[in-house]
């Protein structure tokens, strides 16, 4: 990467030639980079860097003017780009301020639509889409979402019924008004969004993922409005089953909708199969899209697009948050398909989502015949049986109880970081409760319909998030072996061959972890320096398997030797 790049405070990322570091620009702006690179059709854009992030939080959360400037010679090069206007008629430009982390947080940081739209633009693009309602809807979702984020405004603002009646409202609460200058308006978003790296859902998030706060990236884009007509829409489409890790697109569409609404989980999309039904040309043109990106990511894709009249927009694509069975079953397919090798595969998998894999699930026979208390959608796999409670803060107090909302929203990540389960009113596989519950691997089922949350708060229940079920009271569950799944068997083998140690099943070891916890009392056993072969519970943690390998063990006694296999692999990746 050139010293130009490095030092610039904005690039214009659309238009980059030489690749950037995606430290620099985030997993955000870097996908557009690449979807461009490869002649995809993304809306243009620039980024404001991560070092612009840290030096922003270094002066006390001030964003100096000369990097203001180069903000708005980027809006210039957009005007130049789209043949629109900044702040003015007859064809307005808006803009959308996005977040974009290096390492993917989804959801977890703030995202502005529509900047740019004030009174005078409002009638411009009333004038020139000949749609003053879509106008008026675009000006409505801009003051809601600024509200919130920028304005602070605690109450909810996506509900209310047009532009006069959020000022109103954000009025009432915080006494602020919305800004009439759309370049004042910008820079308040950049450093909100800036801001939201700091977040409380944001830091949970990091510490419960064992991310660094590397801040985040802003990438500032050409709006492509999905809520024009019925030609228009938004959707998500996953390359892979995020769910099974399966190869087949799996996705969903909003027609006439905008990216927040899909993520918010306030409405229900429709599957993409509709998609492919109404607009065959549009879905084979994501298809063949999905598959290119597929191909050169070497991994499961996680992409976001827009429809505008009829036009498809590509605006990310990621490596798909996945749950623990479909990371396994994705691992294995991409070594079938020569596309990784099985080092590689390893490291793509962890030991924690392999003992997730292990955990019983539910028993089948025990559940035969019963009536669920709700049905919806699978949106993370698994079991769970727990108190439903209505809060994210009830569940942060209850660590293992059932989150059970409307819908989710970043305001909710530390209760679904504590909860044994999720489960929703509204929202599809594509929501914001879906792709976190999956990206922290805990059952989740959406979709449940209006009255699920006041049937289940206060029951204890069984969440069957594979078949999509809560049942009334805790039913029983059966447990996983290694033995009945051929993926994880190919990964045991291929763990076997590339781990530092030897674990077996029986036999003595020079040091056992159970007894000397016995003997000491203490809560960590002290493995000491020199010994060859283990032991004990302890050692079928991550901190276990370091403090054998540390210690010079080489041998581990353990009926479990997959997720064993896999923490000494990455233990000695990241020391080597």
């Amino acid at each position: 990467m050139s010293t130009a790049i490095a030092e610039s405070a904005v690039l214009r990322i659309t238009d980059l030639v030489e690749e950037p570091a995606r430290e620099l620009v985030g997993g955000k702006a870097w996908s557009l980079w690449r979807m461009s690179r490869a002649g995809l059709r993304v809306p243009p854009a620039f980024v404001v860097t991560t070092r612009t992030c840290a030096e922003y939080f270094e002066r006390g959360r001030e964003l100096p003017d000369e990097v203001f400037a180069q903000i708005l010679d980027g809006i210039a090069h957009l005007e130049a780009r789209t043949g629109r206007t900044f702040g003015r008629g007859p064809k307005p430009l808006l803009v959308s301020v996005r977040s974009g982390a290096a390492v993917s947080m989804p959801g977890m940081m703030d995202t502005i639509l529509n900047l740019g739209i004030t009174d005078e633009t409002e009638a411009a693009l009333a004038a020139e889409s000949g749609l003053p309602e879509f106008a008026a809807d675009v000006h409505r979702r801009f003051c809601a979402l600024y509200g919130r984020l920028v304005g602070g405004c605690l109450d909810d603002l996506d509900d209310l019924p047009d532009t006069a009646a959020v000022r109103a409202a954000l009025r009432a609460d915080s006494g602020a008004e919305m800004p009439a200058d759309p370049v004042a308006a910008l820079r308040n978003a950049v450093a909100a969004v800036f801001d939201s790296s700091r977040s409380r859902r944001a830091e949970a998030y990091r510490a419960h993922c064992g991310i660094p706060d590397l801040g985040t990236a802003v990438t500032v884009q050409a709006m492509v409005f999905g809520n024009l007509d019925d030609r228009s829409g938004t959707g998500v489409l996953f390359t892979r089953n995020p769910l099974t890790g399966e190869r087949e697109p799996y996705g969903e569409y909003l027609p006439r909708g905008q990216g927040e609404d899909v993520v918010s989980g306030r409405v229900t999309p429709r599957p993409l199969a509709w998609l492919a039904e109404h607009q065959p040309h549009l879905h084979a043109e994501l298809i063949a899209a999905a598959d290119l990106l597929d191909a050169q990511g070497r991994d499961a894709q996680d992409i976001e697009f827009t429809v505008q009249d009829d036009t498809l927009y590509l605006l990310q694509s990621r490596p798909a948050k996945r749950t623990a069975r479909a990371a396994v079953r994705i691992a294995a397919a991409l070594v079938g398909e020569a596309v990784i090798d099985p080092a590689t595969a390893c490291a793509r998998v962890t030991a924690e989502q392999v003992r997730h894999l292990l955990r019983p699930s539910i028993d089948a026979d025990a559940a035969a015949g019963l009536e669920p208390l709700a049905r919806g959608v699978s949106a993370s796999p698994g079991y769970a049986v727990g108190v439903a409670v209505a809060t994210a803060e009830e569940a942060q107090q209850r660590p293992g109880s059932i989150l059970v909302r409307e819908s989710t929203s970043p305001e909710d990540v530390h209760g679904m970081i504590a909860a044994a389960a999720v489960v929703t009113e509204n929202g599809g596989s594509t929501s914001h409760a879906a792709v976190v519950s999956r990206a922290l691997d805990t059952p989740c089922v959406v979709g449940c319909g209006a009255g699920t949350v006041a049937a289940l708060v206060g029951r204890v229940v069984t969440v069957d998030a594979t078949g999509a079920r809560v049942f009334d009271g805790e039913i029983s569950g059966r447990a996983t072996s290694i033995g009945d799944d051929a993926d994880l068997a190919a990964l045991l083998g291929w763990a076997v061959e590339l781990s530092p140690v030897t674990v077996v099943a029986e036999g003595d070891a020079e040091f056992d972890a159970d007894a000397a916890l016995r003997d000491s009392g203490a809560e960590v056993p002290e493995v000491p320096a020199g010994v060859r072969s283990v032991r004990g519970a302890y050692f079928e943690t991550d901190a276990g398997v370091r403090a054998a390998l540390d210690a010079g063990a080489r041998v581990i006694v353990s009926g479990n030797p997959l997720p064993i296999h896999l923490a000494a692999i990455a233990y000695r990746k990241a020391t080597s």
